[in-house]
């Protein structure tokens, strides 16, 4: 077992002056047990990280997806250097705003158009405000998750703080299942602004489906907006939209854009991108030139290095193995995979003798343990290894079997050490 004394002290410091001891609830001591897990990371490079009691583990959480190339990237981080030292933000646009938009135009089908904000709500909000500009309608319908900002989180049991008008202008419908949108279109007929949605989390689309959600906006008018923050540059260089051959009005992009750095963007039909001229989007750090270096600086290597043909072929392996591995332990009937191969899951599912809760406490206790930072999904890097897999599929067997032994024997509490995970909410 690790030592997590420096983390347990730093949470206990940060609680004092940080709601969770964290900024964000992915990162926070809900979704790692505490105890049992690391809580603060101090350090990164490549595909691994350090933390705050010098733990190492190869990492596969990766920044939740934002950390497409690797802890410090050398290219990355001498384009920011560089930057750096010319100025960060500035009283007039830089042409790096300029620059990256036009490669934004150039690999996005739907792109004509681009604005950037900071992080993935800033964008999903914006193309929100945009599309009920452009309609004159306030209803929304969601599928998958789309940020923090009222109109979204309204929509999940997340929803304190936010009034009752606002969520009462949003619905969402089941991925896969074209009756559920068409069911909402009914119930508000000419009232839908928008349809924003995951093109893909968990599953992949069956035929028809993404084809059947365009044409049913085209049928009433209505935008339809692709969430592709984390599909963007990590299903495909061109967008999840290009891999479906789905072009949406629409589309908002982040976490692959910028190596970490903060940034994100919307993107879409001139028609509808230019009423960002009537409606506010604004924001001081919004063009911050540090992050647009970056950014510019990891779509070149996207591109130049065939970053994500490496990262799907690691991704193919680990999901054809971990299968295998699941069924040598038997344990196919509440574990599973899902996904796609740059962003892939292992599923736990309830048991009679435990909850999937309890089972992926430990899960990731067992994980840590053997150098492993992961949650349950494969966030993939280009710094990922053949060899970084060969561990993590190694680990992987020796935990199912504990895990298996665990449930036939119901011992988990006797070998579990920390404090259970807390549900967040479910969206996928």
């Amino acid at each position: 077992m690790n030592n997590y004394s420096n983390s347990m002290k730093w949470l206990q410091r940060a609680e004092k002056t940080i709601p969770l001891g964290s900024q964000t609830f992915s990162k926070s001591k809900v979704s790692l047990p505490k105890n049992a897990a690391p809580l603060f990371i101090e350090r990164g490079y490549g595909s691994k990280v350090w933390d705050a009691d010098n733990n190492e583990y190869i990492d596969f959480v990766n920044g939740l997806l934002s950390v497409s190339l690797g802890y410090c990237d050398a290219d990355v981080n001498q384009a920011v250097i560089d930057q750096l030292a010319l100025g960060v933000t500035f009283s007039l646009p830089h042409k790096l705003e300029m620059e990256v938009a036009e490669e934004l135009v150039k690999l996005i089908p739907c792109a004509e158009m681009v604005r950037f904000g900071k992080n993935g709500t800033d964008a999903t909000s914006a193309a929100i405000r945009l599309a009920r500009a452009y309609t004159k309608r306030e209803h929304v319908a969601v599928c998958g998750y789309h940020g923090w900002q009222d109109w979204y989180i309204g929509s999940t049991t997340r929803n304190l703080g936010v009034p009752e008008c606002i969520t009462s202008l949003t619905h969402s419908f089941t991925y896969n299942d074209l009756n559920s949108l068409e069911q909402l279109f009914r119930e508000y007929p000419e009232q839908l602004a928008a349809v924003i949605m995951e093109p893909m989390n968990l599953a992949y689309p069956i035929p028809g489906f993404l084809e059947g959600v365009q044409a049913l906006c085209k049928k009433y008018n209505t935008v339809l907006i692709f969430d592709e923050t984390i599909t963007g540059f990590r299903f495909n260089l061109h967008g999840a939209q290009a891999l479906f051959n789905v072009t949406p009005d629409l589309a908002t992009f982040g976490k692959g854009m910028g190596n970490g750095f903060p940034i994100s963007a919307v993107v879409g039909k001139q028609e509808i991108m230019m009423l960002m001229e009537e409606i506010f989007f604004s924001g001081t750090f919004s063009g911050e030139t540090m992050s647009l270096a970056a950014t510019k600086a990891t779509l070149r290597k996207i591109q130049e290095k065939n970053t994500l043909d490496h990262i799907h072929n690691l991704g193919n392996k680990l999901i054809i193995t971990l299968e295998k591995l699941i069924l040598k332990h038997g344990a196919q009937k509440w574990l599973g995979t899902a996904g796609h191969p740059a962003w892939s899951f292992i599923t736990i599912k309830d048991t009679p003798q435990y909850n999937s809760l309890e089972l992926k406490s430990l899960f990731i206790q067992e994980m840590c343990t053997r150098g492993i930072l992961l949650t349950g999904s494969h966030n993939l890097s280009y710094a990922h290894t053949d060899s970084d897999i060969e561990k993590l599929l190694n680990a992987y067997d020796e935990v199912i079997a504990i895990l298996v032994n665990t449930i036939e024997t119901e011992n988990l509490y006797n070998i579990f050490k920390g404090e259970l995970l807390e549900p967040i909410f479910k969206v996928r």
